[in-house]
């Protein structure tokens, strides 16, 4: 079973930035996803990239124009680039990995997903 592994969390200032990483151990499927989960609230999918469709990227509007998800295949790696983040952001950052091609708003639908990473922490202080 593919192995997903995150790093690149910590604490920032408020209008700060983070880039995280996802590295699985194999190929880890066709859609790829970064969700998050802040205390006491579900978790909730933030940014996703599906490889075989074209536009396959796709942004919730809490994140959209600050955070942008890429992925280098040569490495089975997954980034999100965060940038200007918010108190608002701060959460626990799970990559997950589904062998199906999902599209529009099935990309951020939890039950979706069959690999998860166990998370790195995002803390942003005002």
């Amino acid at each position: 079973q593919v192995r997903l592994v995150e790093s690149g969390g910590g604490s920032v200032q408020a209008g700060g930035s983070l880039r995280l990483s996802c590295v699985a151990s194999d190929n880890p499927g066709r859609t790829r996803a970064w969700f998050r989960q802040a205390p006491g609230k579900e978790r909730v999918g933030i940014a996703g990239i599906t490889n075989t469709v074209v536009d396959g990227i796709r942004y919730t509007d809490s994140v959209k124009g600050r955070f942008t998800i890429s992925q280098d295949n040569a490495k089975n790696t997954l980034y999100i680039e965060m940038n200007n983040l918010e108190p608002e952001d701060t959460a626990m950052y799970y990559c997950a990995a589904s062998p199906y091609t999902l599209i529009g708003g099935a990309i951020f639908r939890f039950s979706e997903y069959s690999t998860w990473g166990q998370g790195t922490q995002v803390t942003v202080s005002s």
